[in-house]
């Protein structure tokens, strides 16, 4: 048989295993079972010329392939540009200088690897985290996790559509108030329902103008501000930490892990169709993914660096600098620099409106992952994506009416958001560490024992500083001994489940497990 006959006819073998594939991912889809995405919304990547690949063989690297990987990074990445994470820069840069780009460097690299664990679980297993979880964990703990992971997005929502009603406030001049800047905003749901209509390569192809957008703006501010390259370098070479800069520091850090974020990744990989059984083409999509989720983080830095830089340039040292936030950053700006033929109020305002319409979207994606797959719901994807948007949009009105009184109150909000999302923050690392290192989930990609050390560490880290922000919060906030009861019996029922859900990862000595309460260390469903 002549070389074109045999690859007209591997061409047809493979077309019938895609049609077969279809049919197997549809019946499922019948059964009712929960799927990130239907077997005809996956984008197909294949590569005829090593198709013929023994399926344990992972292919050469493609450039092609590359760009077809590109995009649920470049979504993931977005949770690390909301307007929670620009008001954490800009007051790290009014309040501590440069001193700290060398923490925000070596913080996006921890969330780095927590963001690849969560893409590696998604590829390897098929499924995402949330449906994961409801697996692995008794009906009780399914239920209290997806309730913490609801109030997570929840809190985050609220600082993205707060962020978004800003912008609009500030480029129609105060004509929006803040109350309608968040029903513009929420309007967001139903252009995310048109966009996903059209493909999922047009939902991201959207998202990365809108990244472009804030790259863009930030860029052209971090040029008008002219900091200093000397400093600048030192900043991020040097770690250098004082006890007048320790709450931005672990702002900083607390920043990189958006708890809803975990979850949103292990789905968003599922956008391209790789057979979980082929070890080959699980290990390439890993290895693509991983690059793609790298440079799409070192743009995540390179914005947060310009923010961090232009407030730190004009605004460290100074009286402002303990009072600047995102209310009152645009104001601020345009006093310290000027308007010039393209005034820094409204450029700020550009890039903060892409950095909440954007994120407010993938929080709306996030949210129908989360609730699918933690209640298998099987609703219709508008419904969900309504449902989902109705659970922030409803308090975020609230909050935008009662705290629109003062920036003062504002700030109080957005550090009560932040405590919220910090406490969240063990529900979803824990879940995801505990699974990527279990191999009768995993197979062979579950994580080594030096990987799983580091993660662990770094899990730890974050949790513990998380925990400091949270300590000091209670310690200048709860007044009262009826309110400090209630927060000192939350705390107990708060680490008990965290020390549960430990106590089945594995990661403990048996003996230790052993001398928990009976049940603690149970993994039956």
């Amino acid at each position: 048989m002549s070389a074109p006959s045999r690859e007209e006819a591997s061409k047809e073998e493979r077309e019938e295993e895609e049609e077969e594939g279809n049919r197997l991912l549809v019946v499922e889809d019948e059964e009712g079972l929960e799927v990130a995405y239907e077997a005809g919304e996956k984008i197909l990547v294949t590569d005829f010329e090593f198709d013929s690949i023994d399926d344990s063989t992972v292919p050469p690297f493609s450039w092609n392939k590359l760009w077809l990987f590109t995009g649920p990074g470049f979504l993931m990445s977005i949770a690390f540009l909301d307007p929670g994470n620009l008001e954490g820069d800009l007051q790290a840069g009014a309040i501590a200088g440069y001193s700290l780009l060398w923490l925000l460097m070596w913080a996006t690299f921890m969330g780095l690897l927590i963001q690849l664990l969560s893409a590696r679980l998604g590829v390897a297993t098929g499924r995402h985290l949330a449906e994961l979880c409801k697996d692995e964990y008794p009906n009780w703990a399914r239920l209290l996790l997806w309730f913490m992971a609801e109030l997570a997005l929840i809190g985050a929502d609220i600082q993205e559509v707060i962020g978004s009603a800003i912008a609009i406030q500030i480029l129609s001049r105060g004509f929006f108030p803040l109350w309608a800047g968040v029903l513009i905003t929420a309007s967001d749901c139903f252009f995310f329902l048109f966009l996903e209509n059209y493909g999922v390569r047009k939902l991201e192809a959207a998202f990365a103008v809108l990244i472009a957008t804030m790259a863009l703006s930030f860029a052209w501010m971090f040029g008008d501000a002219k900091p200093n390259g000397k400093e600048l370098l030192m900043g991020i070479l040097l770690p250098r930490l004082s006890s007048k800069t320790i709450r931005q520091a672990v702002g900083v850090v607390g920043c990189v892990i958006m708890p809803h974020n975990v979850f949103l990744h292990s789905a968003l990989v599922q956008s391209r169709k790789v057979d979980p059984n082929k070890k080959g083409r699980v290990q390439e999509a890993i290895n693509y993914y991983s690059i793609e989720s790298s440079a799409a983080l070192s743009v995540s830095f390179m914005i947060n660096l310009f923010v961090t830089t232009v407030f730190a340039k004009g605004f460290y040292g100074t009286k402002q600098a303990n009072s600047i936030g995102l209310v009152n950053a645009g104001q601020y700006l345009e006093e310290k620099y000027g308007g010039g033929a393209f005034p820094i109020l409204y450029i700020w305002g550009i890039g903060l409106l892409a950095a909440g319409q954007s994120s407010t979207i993938t929080g709306t994606y996030a949210g129908q992952f989360i609730m699918g797959g933690f209640l298998d719901l099987r609703l219709k994807k508008w419904l969900r994506a309504l449902i989902t948007r109705s659970f922030a949009i409803v308090p975020t009105i609230i909050v935008a009416v009662v705290f629109n009184r003062s920036e003062a109150s504002l700030d109080v909000l957005n550090e009560w958001l932040n405590v919220l999302q910090s406490m969240q923050i063990p529900f979803a690392l824990i879940p995801l560490l505990t699974l990527v290192s279990k191999e009768h989930i995993m197979g062979t990609f579950r994580v080594g024992p030096i990987l799983e050390r580091v993660a662990w560490t770094v899990a730890g880290l974050i949790i513990v500083i998380n925990g400091y922000l949270l300590l000091d919060f209670f310690l200048s906030e709860v007044n009262g001994v009826l309110l400090g009861l209630l927060a000192c019996s939350s705390t107990v029922a708060y680490v008990a489940f965290i020390v549960y859900l430990v106590s089945r990862s594995g990661v403990l000595p048996s003996s230790w497990v052993n001398r928990l309460p009976k049940g603690f260390s149970s993994t039956g469903n």
